[in-house]
């Protein structure tokens, strides 16, 4: 199968977690959204990452029904199987998601915008988004078990992101939470060559 990815993107860094986690071999393409590679649009017409093509050449998008194709053929290893707990998990995936939109909608209004159109107030609406959800998150963290699941690897992408482009922003009073990634990467060796890296 094959990943058409960004090494940035905190959706394709969950990915390329989640795979190597339950030992799925991907051919990892990088590309960039921005040039419209026909690769890219070919297989998915929003022009999005990350986007996977199967062996049978088949296009699955959005990060998360990337997560559930990997769940089902992987052996069903990345969520789990309690209602409760899968739920838990997916919504924990939903919020560190939903604060990668808001991060990277404040990143997209510096870089596409014209400086004398580049809109405060809608930054600072998405800052306020993102302080709370990751003050929710600092009380009430995750644990860690010998399983790991979606949720697990979208955080860590997610703290990944926010160490990448927002060092020193974010952090605040947050210990547990600037905490969590070290204890992530006990658990999965991997994560610092597939966090989100320029």
């Amino acid at each position: 199968m094959k990943l058409l990815f960004a090494p940035a993107s905190p959706y394709s860094s969950k990915v390329r977690m989640a795979a190597r986690h339950l030992g799925i071999a991907l051919e990892e393409v990088r590309v960039n959204t921005a040039e419209n590679p026909s690769e890219l649009l070919d297989a998915n017409p929003l022009g999005k990452i990350p986007t996977l093509i199967t062996d049978n050449g088949e296009a699955v998008f959005d990060s998360r029904a990337i997560m559930h194709y990997l769940h089902r053929i992987g052996g069903k290893g990345l969520y789990p199987k309690k209602d409760k707990k899968r739920t838990e998990a997916e919504v924990l995936e939903a919020l560190a998601d939903g604060i990668s939109d808001c991060l990277l909608a404040i990143v997209y209004e510096k870089r596409f915008r014209p400086p004398e159109l580049v809109s405060q107030a809608a930054m600072d609406r998405q800052w306020e988004k993102v302080n709370r959800g990751l003050d929710h998150l600092d009380a009430h963290l995750p644990k860690i078990g010998k399983k790991l699941h979606g949720g697990h690897f979208a955080l860590a992408s997610l703290l990944g992101y926010l160490m990448l482009r927002f060092p020193g922003e974010w952090e605040g009073g947050r210990t547990a939470l600037t905490e969590w990634p070290a204890k992530f990467a006990k658990q999965f060796e991997a994560y610092p060559a597939l966090r989100p890296k320029a």
